[in-house]
């Protein structure tokens, strides 16, 4: 199945210690069902000196949240909104791919993007 939030996708945060904070999608964890989202929930790395890392010291970095804890952010509405998969058709009536539409009392029916489709396999469409 499709996933509703997808890498550089803008979310709103919906509960927690950074509920209403807003940010960019850094990367999906999806075995574990957790999201990294730019400047939300931070923690302090300690690490030693090496090469890489001369100084040593406390590094501040992302850590992962959960992914029911995070909606997408409708661009025309300016807030989290449900998602849901539409077909789009071709003049043939033919399926030429799908993508994802806000929805829901705060949805502004707005496209957040295609999704990539499989292509049957054997040859070219």
């Amino acid at each position: 199945m499709a996933a509703r939030i997808r890498k550089d996708d803008v979310v709103v945060v919906i509960a927690g210690d950074h509920k209403g904070a807003r940010g960019k999608v850094l990367r999906l964890l999806p075995g574990k069902q957790r999201v990294v989202v730019e400047g939300v929930n931070m923690v302090y790395r300690h690490v030693r000196k090496s090469r890489r890392n001369p100084q040593g010291g406390r590094i501040q970095k992302e850590a992962p949240i959960h992914l029911s804890n995070v909606m997408p952010l409708d661009p025309r509405a300016d807030r989290g909104v449900r998602v849901r998969f539409e077909l789009k058709r071709g003049d043939s009536g033919q399926i030429v791919g799908k993508q994802r539409v806000c929805v829901g009392r705060r949805g502004s029916g707005a496209v957040l993007g295609a999704v990539a489709t499989k292509q049957p396999k054997g040859g070219s469409a």
